[in-house]
């Protein structure tokens, strides 16, 4: 494991297990472990050495996600969306905005569903449209995370002339004319700082358009759905994990006084605690197959990605809907670090592109067929 990982982990153990409680009970964005992250250089982690980032790929930035996830969701979700923005400011930014991304100068997020079009992040409703000097947006986004702390919105719009779905933007958060509600009170990911986000008439110069008029669609199958996939298929393993770990320790722990046993004790609960496991490690042994095949250019590298985050959507709401029956009435209890964990897990599966979209996607490139 890298150098860097230890660092990691002790953000993980450190800050990030500390405030998940505190950020899930009060919808706290988690500030604390930004700012950690921030001056450990790891919101440059796959930003290119040349400009001053670690180099890292989605190898990773899947990794630090899932190490993350064990502790806090919302914090993993964060992560995610930020380091698939970075991933196509790598690839498509100018050299002052890569650098800056770099050196931790900005946190960024994806700003793709819209309200007119919902999951089908593909296919945005909003418009560019070219005024006498510059480009003007305007669009409803149905959710961004951290909407109100990113510094930085990878926005997608109608193309201005050109054939395609989309366009994609660079767009600051603090433009004028971008508009958010106040607050996120979900049911789970609480701290994500996940709310709708409007462009009135929001101008930009054509200079901040990434990639070429028309191309947007192109640049999230090639680039963003990639690195997005198996950073939420490792969120949801995260979950997966911490369950896992605070379900073995409640059944180890609990006693029947009368019986003078604990609930590991009873032969079924050993079996919910075996499925349990055995479904996380399922799931991982997919997620890191999938990043084998990324790396290696493998022939099923996109059924992989397509793959991987439903695997996780559907086995994390299983493992946690386990976990809750494993620690019976205690798991509605905050403090057994379960609950708060089922909340979270319920996201990976509504998330675009979500589970149902993908097995869609999935059984039409095993069949041969055009997934657009």
């Amino acid at each position: 494991m890298a150098e860097y990982f230890n660092i990691v982990e002790e953000i993980a153990t450190g800050i990030v297990a500390t405030a998940a409680p505190e950020i899930d009970k009060k919808g706290l964005f988690p500030q604390l472990t930004i700012d950690a992250l921030r001056d450990a250089g790891l919101l440059g982690l796959i930003s290119a050495r040349d400009m001053g980032g670690m180099g890292e790929g989605p190898r990773a930035a899947a990794m630090v996600v899932e190490r993350f996830a064990r502790e806090c969701g919302s914090t993993a979700m964060i992560l995610c969306m930020h380091f698939a923005a970075a991933g196509v400011v790598e690839k498509y930014g100018s050299e002052e905005v890569r650098r800056q991304f770099a050196e931790g100068k900005h946190l960024g997020t994806l700003a793709f569903s819209e309200t007119g079009s919902r999951s089908y992040f593909w296919a945005p409703v909003g418009t560019a449209v070219r005024g006498e000097h510059d480009i003007y947006l305007n669009g409803k986004k149905s959710w961004v995370t951290s909407a109100h702390h990113a510094t930085l919105y990878v926005w997608s719009s109608k193309p201005i002339a050109a054939k395609g779905a989309s366009t994609l933007w660079l767009v600051p958060r603090n433009s004028r004319g971008i508009s958010a509600p106040d607050s996120f009170d979900g049911l789970g990911l609480r701290g994500n700082d996940s709310t709708p986000v409007t462009a009135d008439d929001v101008r930009v110069s054509e200079n901040n358009m990434l990639g070429k008029d028309g191309e947007g669609l192109t640049i999230m199958l090639d680039t963003v759905l990639p690195l997005f996939n198996v950073m939420t298929a490792a969120a949801g393993i995260g979950l997966m994990e911490g369950a896992t770990t605070a379900a073995c320790k409640h059944a180890s722990d609990t006693c029947y006084e009368h019986l003078d046993s604990v609930l590991c004790d009873l032969p079924t609960i050993r079996a919910y605690l075996a499925r349990m496991r055995i479904a996380t490690d399922q799931t991982r042994c997919l997620w890191l197959d999938t990043l084998d095949a990324i790396e290696t250019n493998r022939e099923d590298a996109m059924l992989r990605v397509l793959e991987c985050k439903a695997a996780a959507g559907e086995s994390a709401t299983q493992v946690l809907d386990t976990a809750m029956r494993v620690c019976g009435g205690a798991a509605f209890r905050r403090e057994v670090g379960v609950e708060r964990r089922f909340r979270d897990a319920r996201a990976g599966t509504v998330m675009a592109p979500t589970t149902d979209q993908l097995y869609d996607f999935i059984g039409k490139t095993i069949c041969g067929l055009p997934i657009f």
